[in-house]
């Protein structure tokens, strides 16, 4: 990716991407050990359930993929306001809940772990504020070890969460294979961050909105990338699944209506290129991380090795392109408009 910035001129953003990799080694190594502690605690529930925002959310979206796939438990996302507006009481007595946030301040979030623990539920919070509300009120809680975050934009935060939640259920579930992939995904990180897509720029620039694709662990990670787009740079993005954007959406897909499509190396894969292709030859502009595709852009990327980790890996490329596009559009990344690092709903 082209950048000539200095290092002194490097906006808080750019610092953390390229902080990404170490955040990653220090969670493995300062945290896993109570990972593994809380696992062992955790017994058997009979199902997962998240609440988060924003980005939190999206990470809480790749723990869903992850639990139902490779622990064959269901988790659910729970509505904070059903508590918090609506006085709600969800039955969580039998669950192991997976709380995000940041700050670990927001009132709405914390309602709904407050109930959980107080029915006995088994909650974690996964924050990056050890001493926050959240850590306090919940069973069990995480620090994520990203270390500060200036940027309002999350990137590092949002990767830590997802690394914490998949040892999480790795050693829940003894997968073996995933913890080593784990492991190992600081250094896939290192290479994802040089991956070069400026080729979308210009296609995006000319049409003002897009779409981002993916599939499975891959659509949660679409999610965090559409609204990036939205935050950073002030473009309309709209992700959704390779399956779920051929039941309508994909009607407008022509005339250079530019798509990225995040390819991981896994079951989806195939069906994922076969979609790209298509939105290809109805005239979209558009992207793929896979080499499978034969009529759509291939974007360079990085293969982790294990469909969880390569899932990851590809927000990582994303984070660099799209604080570099901001910047070539006229925006600081780190000051997006109408927004605060720590929102606070109820």
């Amino acid at each position: 990716m082209s950048d000539t910035t200095s290092q002194i001129d490097r906006t808080h953003m750019r610092r953390e991407i390229e902080e990404i990799p170490d955040a990653a080694r220090r969670l493995l190594k300062e945290a896993h050990p109570k990972i593994r502690e809380i696992a062992s605690k955790a017994g058997s529930p009979v199902f997962l359930a998240s609440v988060a925002r924003g980005s939190s959310d999206h990470a809480a979206s790749f723990l869903k993929y992850a639990s139902e796939i490779y622990l064959g438990l269901a988790m659910a996302s729970l509505g904070p306001s059903v508590s918090s507006v609506y006085g709600g009481n969800v039955q969580l007595a039998q669950a192991l809940v997976i709380s995000i946030s940041q700050s670990g301040a927001s009132p709405d979030i914390l309602s709904v772990v407050e109930s959980a623990t107080k029915q006995g539920a088994v909650s974690v919070g996964l924050t990056n504020t050890a001493d926050s509300p959240l850590a306090r009120i919940s069973s069990s809680a995480i620090d994520i070890c990203a270390g500060p975050e200036k940027s309002v934009a999350a990137t590092k935060t949002y990767v830590n969460s997802v690394l914490a939640g998949l040892l999480l259920l790795a050693e829940i579930g003894g997968d073996n294979e995933l913890l080593k992939a784990l492991a190992e995904v600081p250094d896939h990180f290192e290479n994802a961050i040089g991956k070069d897509w400026d080729a979308l720029a210009d296609p995006i620039e000319k049409r003002g909105s897009l779409y981002v694709i993916g599939r499975g662990p891959g659509l949660a990670v679409a999610n965090e990338a559409a609204l990036k787009f939205k935050e950073t740079c002030q473009i309309h993005a709209e992700a959704y699944s390779s399956a779920e954007v051929m039941h309508g959406p994909v009607s407008i897909v022509e005339d250079d209506y530019p798509v990225l499509v995040l390819g991981v190396r896994d079951a989806a894969e195939d069906g994922l290129a076969e979609a790209a292709d298509r939105m290809a030859t109805q005239g979209g502009v558009v992207f793929a991380t896979t080499d499978k595709v034969k009529r759509a852009n291939r974007l360079e990327f990085e293969a982790a090795g294990h469909p969880l980790t390569d899932a990851i890996t590809q927000i990582v490329s994303f984070y660099a392109f799209i604080e570099w596009f901001a910047r070539e559009r006229g925006f600081n990344p780190d000051v997006p408009k109408h927004l605060k690092k720590v929102t606070q709903t109820v």
